[in-house]
């Protein structure tokens, strides 16, 4: 399979794993994970890292993208990147692919902050704006027949059936992680529902705004 060109998703690639290797060969990820990470508990205390060269606490769901813990961590979430963000980005542009990775981010991490709000534990990764973007490729691309149910339209009922299977797997990881069986380390499990969920949210009206129809001049 050919995926398609994707100037956005693979310059995020690119600056992400650029920034992953420099990390590891100068020794920093983990002070790179307590200054760029998102860590809950800054929302309600920003002063909290004072003194420290820590990223102002706003930009940090974006910072905690650039972050990621080991060659398994960003390995795997550049694969999904560009498999899926590839096909998404061929069909809302550079423009819209940045605005949904950027929007997950945002909702990942206030997912995560809305299940642990007291949380001094950072959070890093892209896995939570990478699933924004796994939730638009799978409405985008998803063969499976879906009906209307009752007033809910078939593309809502879609929305639903994904929204509910990817919450079910990310719940059956964190069980399967809680109980020891998997070295799988300390998954955010809400942000990736969140990021999903903003994937979900967004693609209609990205799509919309992507193919929207512009005056035309008449002489």
């Amino acid at each position: 399979m050919k995926l398609p060109a994707g100037r956005t998703t693979n310059a995020i690639a690119l600056v992400t794993f650029a920034l992953f290797l420099l990390l590891l060969a100068t020794g920093q990820i983990d002070n790179a994970a307590l200054l760029g990470g998102f860590m809950p508990a800054r929302i309600g205390n920003p002063g909290l890292l004072d003194g420290m060269a820590a990223v102002p606490w706003w930009l940090t769901p974006l910072s905690c993208t650039l972050v990621h813990a080991g060659w398994l961590h960003i390995g795997f979430n550049l694969l999904m990147l560009l498999f899926c963000g590839r096909q998404v980005e061929h069909v809302l542009g550079r423009t819209g692919t940045l605005i949904l990775y950027v929007a997950g981010a945002y909702a990942a991490c206030f997912a995560q902050w809305a299940i642990t709000p007291e949380s001094v534990n950072p959070m890093v990764g892209a896995s939570g704006a990478i699933s924004a973007i796994i939730a638009t490729y799978a409405l985008l691309y998803s063969q499976q027949q879906v009906r209307r149910i009752g007033p809910l339209s078939a593309n809502f009922v879609r929305v639903l059936w994904l929204a509910a299977a990817w919450i079910a797997i990310q719940l059956m990881i964190g069980v399967a992680t809680a109980a020891g069986l998997g070295d799988l380390g300390q998954i955010a499990i809400a942000a990736h529902i969140g990021g999903f969920l903003a994937g979900l949210a967004l693609t209609r009206p990205l799509l919309r705004w992507r193919f929207r129809k512009r005056p035309q001049a008449i002489n």
